[in-house]
């Protein structure tokens, strides 16, 4: 339970679902019940692709670069601290003009699944293995879509305060493992050089 709840909380903070809530009502306050149920399924089953695309070929790619895991927490911890330290100060995150391929592009990627999920799911995957990271990275998607079924709903509920408070507060979060994922990345880089000396 305790592994679970480890590699659930980064993708589910890294994710941000409330806080990317009020751009998905944006881009689909003009469409139909319909089109937006489509849109929603379009938008999950991208972010699903991509983020195990790059959880099995992550490792891969690691190796014909020659980069070690230790190399990508620190890197991947620097562009979640930029990632973080952006949504807490800047007042509100760009929207983009809808299109008929919404749902993958800009919701499923990079609203979803960006820079911030695929850097922790990697991260995860060293540290908790393939099960435990592709099972909570599946929970968090089923969440969002769940989110996203219910925008309306939970939007009225939170108000637009409510929902920029919710997501500054998990920007902070992200922050916060952003520092911690560098820290261990600079443990584990500091460990080899030591055993290879």
């Amino acid at each position: 339970m305790d592994k679970f709840l480890l590699s659930f909380i980064p993708i589910f903070v890294a994710m941000d679902a409330i806080g990317i809530l009020p751009m998905f009502i944006g881009f689909t306050e003009h469409l139909k019940k319909r089109e937006r149920q489509r849109t929603i399924i379009q938008s999950i089953v991208t972010a699903f692709i991509i983020g195990i695309v790059f959880l099995f070929l992550g490792r891969w790619i690691f190796k014909i670069l020659g980069v070690q895991v230790s190399d990508f927490k620190i890197a991947g911890g620097a562009v979640l601290l930029a990632i973080s330290l952006r949504d807490i100060l800047q007042h509100e995150k760009t929207r983009r003009l809808p299109s008929e391929t919404m749902g993958a592009v800009p919701i499923g990627t990079p609203l979803v699944v960006g820079p911030a999920v695929l850097t922790t799911i990697i991260i995860l995957l060293d540290s908790y293995g393939p099960y435990m990271t592709v099972l909570s990275f599946v929970i968090n998607l089923m969440i969002t879509w769940i989110t996203f079924h219910y925008a309306a709903d939970i939007s009225n509920f939170l108000g637009k305060a409510g929902s920029k408070a919710f997501s500054k507060i998990a920007s902070l979060l992200l922050a916060a493992i952003a520092v911690m994922m560098m820290r261990k990345g600079i443990i584990d880089t500091i460990t080899l050089f030591c055993t290879k000396a």
